[in-house]
């Protein structure tokens, strides 16, 4: 007789955790296609050559820590490429990705990106409202970075909440270059001496809107340069899980206590404005089959000139032709398309109402059951 055994079952995720250690390994060690989208604010190598100092010779608090320092591109391009490698393995099939940088290294990183086989869909310029100048006067203020967002693979369905940013910009398509101030104030973040926590703390307004942007409530949301941890406090407060990998302590120190005292936003405020297309379909046959419509009842047209007549299979029949609500609208329009639930109306005591006005109850219906 022969003994079975039981396999392994995978580890389990470790949301809404601070992981200690290396971002490479840790990200080895976690489940395959577990994770929705990856926010990464990787080093900059941004190879700095002594001390800078401002007019008045005061010394800059510039990025001058060990875990910026690589001794060559060579080594930096080696560790990009196995990070990234890392990340991809971890991202679901639509997951996605953004990656921040300077011009010192988002370049580099780029052409990382595309030779893993991510897919780019975007570069973003993150135009700082309030950039420190340039102290030497010998080049240009540096008063932008970059982010890359990308999908994992070509042809992945990834998320994106196109309405939402919308919203966000007051109705106008939100377009590639953001204008955002730089973390200051009482969001920046101060250790013991009353020194900046971490010297590149990203604002959370940026991460609120890429967080907005391209995750949905539920979705787990990892950063594997976790740092005082933004994107872990703005994932919180939206209602997604988040995992943070940092090696240095005092950084997880201050994250930890930083993330100890974030509020999750209530169920209602945590709804965005989702775009027509990502809303359940419903045919109109389901109108009929609901008894909403019956077979033999006319519909009008919004301006009045046409009419039609339901019948039991969900077409219509006007004049002389018979289809669905958009072909028997085109036709007697004489246009190429037409969208029948913005185009046919019913009458109800003395009423003409939209049929779209039965879609919606419909649909409001779909979102009440419990999943």
């Amino acid at each position: 007789m022969r003994t079975m055994t039981k396999p392994k079952s995978a580890p389990a995720l470790p949301l809404n955790t601070i992981i200690a250690g290396d971002c490479i390994e840790v990200m080895n060690s976690l489940p395959e296609a577990s994770v929705d989208l990856i926010f990464a604010d990787p080093p900059y190598n941004l190879q700095l050559k002594g001390d800078l100092h401002r007019p008045d010779n005061s010394q800059v608090d510039a990025v001058d820590d060990a875990w910026d320092h690589f001794a060559s591109f060579a080594t930096y391009d080696r560790f990009t490429q196995d990070w990234l490698k890392a990340a991809r393995r971890l991202l679901k099939p639509h997951g996605a990705i953004w990656v921040i940088g300077s011009y010192h290294n988002i370049f580099r990183v780029g052409a990382a990106l595309q030779d893993a086989g991510y897919w780019v869909l975007n570069d973003v310029i993150w135009r700082k409202s309030n950039p420190m100048p340039n102290f030497r006067g010998k080049r240009l203020t540096n008063a932008h970075e970059t982010m890359i967002w990308a999908s994992k693979s070509e042809g992945a369905k990834y998320t994106f909440n196109y309405e939402a940013l919308k919203s966000l910009n007051d109705g106008v398509q939100m377009r590639s270059d953001w204008v955002l101030p730089l973390c200051t104030g009482h969001e920046r973040l101060k250790d013991d001496n009353g020194e900046k926590a971490h010297p590149t703390q990203k604002p959370e307004s940026l991460l609120h809107r890429v967080i907005i942007g391209s995750t949905n409530a539920g979705d787990v949301v990892l950063d594997p340069f976790f740092g005082t941890g933004t994107t872990g406090a703005v994932a919180k407060m939206l209602g997604r899980d988040y995992i943070g990998i940092e090696r240095e302590a005092t950084y997880r120190t201050v994250a930890e206590k930083r993330l100890a005292s974030i509020r999750k936003y209530d169920r209602e405020a945590l709804q965005v404005s989702t775009s027509k297309r990502a809303e359940p379909r419903v045919p109109f046959g389901t109108l009929i089959e609901r008894g909403m419509l019956r077979p033999g009842e006319e519909l009008y047209s919004m301006n009045k000139r046409h009419k039609a007549k339901v019948r039991a299979d969900g077409t219509l029949v006007g004049g002389d032709v018979k289809g669905s609500i958009h072909q028997v609208g085109a036709h007697l329009e004489g246009a190429p398309s037409c969208n029948g639930w913005t185009y046919w109306c019913f009458r109800r005591e003395g009423k003409t109402v939209p049929i779209d006005v039965l879609r919606q109850q419909i649909r409001s219906e779909m979102e009440e059951r419990p999943n």
